[in-house]
């Protein structure tokens, strides 16, 4: 014989008879049983601390508990958060309970990818209370159960359970009793419950209408010990800064692709020149053709000496670096520089040298400074130098020879 109780419910260790093990994932039914025997464990001094236990091992974190049901005056629902579910079970028992679970029949399951959640969806679902006060009745309340589960712990993350009718029963026994007293019969009549809930768990739950929307200011002042008024001031000071704040721009991701870059002035200005020259061969160039009355050579002053012949320019291509630009973003590692060598096929080393020492005033013949007006009539300077008389005479004579 197998030391456990005999039930439907998966054993929850290895047994060697029935040579399996417990699967993973729990059954959500199993689950569900599994409280029903913790709140049958409750005692009568369990406290505070015994009810915050219970929500932990079977609520998760941010779980919701949605109750939902109509009384006289109308259809009512109940939502609370996690801090409150703990208190709502034990109103159950403040109320004369003295036992609760629920029963379960024809469940489906679902399994959600999405939200990585295991649902279970119950059409008829029952829960079952029993009354010691004013007299021993047993209350079952019919409505559906919609539960969802966390996968991985398998804590109820929503618990949604609509109210459609609940029955209660008395023992026949007891209404055999006062059957000579019409006052005790009509006092066993009324009922103990309104739509299953007692009178003490209805006014928890009008209560907790005010509650809920208090959670973060009691938040707030159980972790700061700041006064009520204090707590509601930093409160509402957040949710204003919150609606005043403008949206956060989302982060833009670099990417590492790149990119085509628009030319800059400078390097379109290059490859204009580039392409004129593979056109045009460079002797069509001159200084002269872009001076008035220029004859395709440059014409120079005075200073230069006869016979030099025509002096060419230094060529106006130059290369033109731009700073890259990129739209949208900057450069990362990955980006370069693109820069376009041009060879200057038109520029001459002698005739730059030449015309350099020309500019540069290195002419020392007497017609360079002939018309200096340091040489006016009136200088001492006007004269020839001693010695320049003879140097021209001699220059005469190996002429005519």
């Amino acid at each position: 014989m197998l030391d456990r109780e005999p039930g439907p419910f998966p054993p929850s260790y290895m047994e060697p008879d029935v040579g399996r093990h417990t699967p993973y994932v729990i059954q959500p039914e199993y689950r569900l049983h599994e409280l029903n025997k913790r709140l049958q464990a409750r005692t009568e001094e369990s406290d505070n601390l015994w009810w915050d236990a219970f929500a932990t091992e079977f609520f998760d974190d941010d779980a919701s508990f949605t109750l939902a049901f109509c009384l006289e005056d109308g259809p009512k629902r109940y939502t609370i958060g996690r801090t409150l579910i703990p208190r709502y079970f034990r109103t159950i028992f403040e109320g004369g309970v003295t036992d609760l679970s629920y029963m379960l029949r024809h469940s489906k399951e679902a399994f959600n990818s999405h939200s990585n959640a295991v649902t279970l969806d119950c059409e008829h679902c029952t829960m079952v209370t029993h009354h010691g006060k004013p007299a021993f009745t047993t209350v079952c309340t019919d409505g559906r159960l919609i539960l969802e589960f966390s996968v991985d712990e398998m804590r109820i993350r929503t618990w949604h359970f609509s109210i459609r009718q609940h029955r209660e029963l008395l023992p026949r026994s007891l209404v055999a009793i006062h059957t000579q007293d019409p006052q005790s019969l009509e006092q066993l009549s009324k009922n103990v419950t309104r739509s299953g809930q007692t009178n003490v768990t209805l006014n928890y739950l009008r209560l907790c209408v005010i509650l809920e929307p208090m959670q973060e200011l009691m938040s707030r002042h159980k972790t700061y010990n700041l006064s009520p008024r204090d707590c509601l001031k930093t409160c509402l000071f957040q949710k204003w800064q919150r609606m005043v704040a403008p949206p956060a721009e989302p982060t833009r991701q670099q990417t590492s692709k790149r990119r085509k870059r628009k030319p800059s002035s400078g390097s379109t200005a290059t490859a204009n020149n580039t392409g004129n020259k593979k056109k045009s061969p460079s002797s069509n160039f001159s200084l002269g053709s872009q001076v008035p009355g220029g004859t395709g050579c440059l014409q120079p002053d005075s200073r230069v000496r006869p016979g030099m012949g025509c002096v060419h320019p230094v060529p106006q291509d130059v290369m033109v670096v731009g700073e890259p630009t990129l739209m949208g973003g900057e450069f990362g590692d990955e980006d370069e520089r693109l820069i376009t060598r041009l060879e200057n096929t038109q520029y001459d080393a002698g005739a730059a040298a030449a015309a350099a020492g020309a500019a540069n005033g290195l002419a020392t013949d007497d017609e360079d400074f002939a018309g200096s007006p340091a040489l006016g009539g009136g200088s001492p300077w006007a004269g020839k130098p001693p010695g320049a008389e003879a140097k021209a005479e001699g220059h005469v004579q190996q002429v005519a020879q």
